[in-house]
């Protein structure tokens, strides 16, 4: 399997980084993790749209969702596509949010009631059972935040990706992203704050310590400020990790051979 990032950054973009966003490839087929505002033109550097299988959505916050309307106006209105409609799964709920969001966005330019349906193929996931997409099998973890957020994991033919999503700490994950041979994993937190936010956020020393214990192979650290702490975050998570630390950013592209990952 090979991971694109197409952004890593928190709440709001970074200079030149959209938020969340990852591309999982294998063989021929291509699955996208979230679909947060900025990823869309770094999806499409990389893959066309007709080369897209799917997209899966971890949970409905707008940095993990909100490039899903441009995604429609082009699979709706680009050029030369032999496929005008793409499978999405949505956390549950999903259904109701994209109505809702239809709604603000159509703006009585265009009928909201189809506004999603007419590009999407749109299915809720039951997290309590696994998904099979292509050649991958995916399975779905609560996590520790303020809306209903699933991390997923990935497991392909030779190797497999955890990918936490927004969280904070616990303990279950641990388990769940077991011997995973890349993890992608939050670290919102600046160094030495404490605040309400770690309800629901990890720093980096956590990220470091959760990849430890889950004794995976190989870390990106994402969801993250570009702050002057930026290098401090990355030797914090690398102390408490202790093998290769990745910094999200837009184009890093990861090989997994189920032994490594190897940039």
């Amino acid at each position: 399997m090979h991971l694109v990032v197409l952004g890593g950054s928190a709440a709001c973009p970074n200079p030149g980084q959209g938020c969340s966003g990852y591309l999982v490839l294998e063989g021929d087929a291509a699955l996208l993790l979230d679909c947060g505002p900025g990823t869309l033109p770094q999806l499409l550097q990389h893959i066309s749209l007709d080369t897209l299988d799917a997209v899966i959505i971890s949970h409905l916050h707008q940095d993990h969702v909100l490039d899903l309307v441009p995604l429609r106006y082009g699979l709706k209105y680009a050029p030369g596509l032999r496929r005008r409609r793409l499978p999405i799964w949505l956390p549950p709920g999903g259904r109701r949010y994209l109505d809702e969001l239809a709604r603000v966005v159509s703006l009585g330019s265009e009928r909201s009631d189809d506004f999603f349906t007419e590009t999407f193929e749109i299915q809720e996931y039951d997290p309590r059972h696994s998904l099979q997409v292509r050649s991958w099998s995916i399975l779905f973890h609560p996590t520790r935040h303020w809306v209903p957020c699933w991390a997923l994991r990935i497991e392909g033919r030779q190797s497999t990706i955890a990918y936490l999503a927004d969280t904070g700490w616990d303990n279950s994950l641990i388990s769940f992203a077991q011997d995973v041979d890349l993890l992608i994993v939050e670290a919102t937190i600046p160094p030495d704050v404490e605040n309400g936010a770690r309800e629901g956020h990890l720093d980096a020393v956590e990220a470091g310590r959760l990849a430890a214990l889950a004794r995976t192979r190989h870390v990106v650290l994402t969801h993250y400020w570009a702050t002057p702490d930026v290098p401090t975050v990355v030797l914090q998570a690398t102390r408490h990790f202790g093998g290769h630390v990745d910094l999200a950013r837009p184009g890093l592209t990861i090989t997994i051979d189920g032994q490594r990952g190897q940039r």
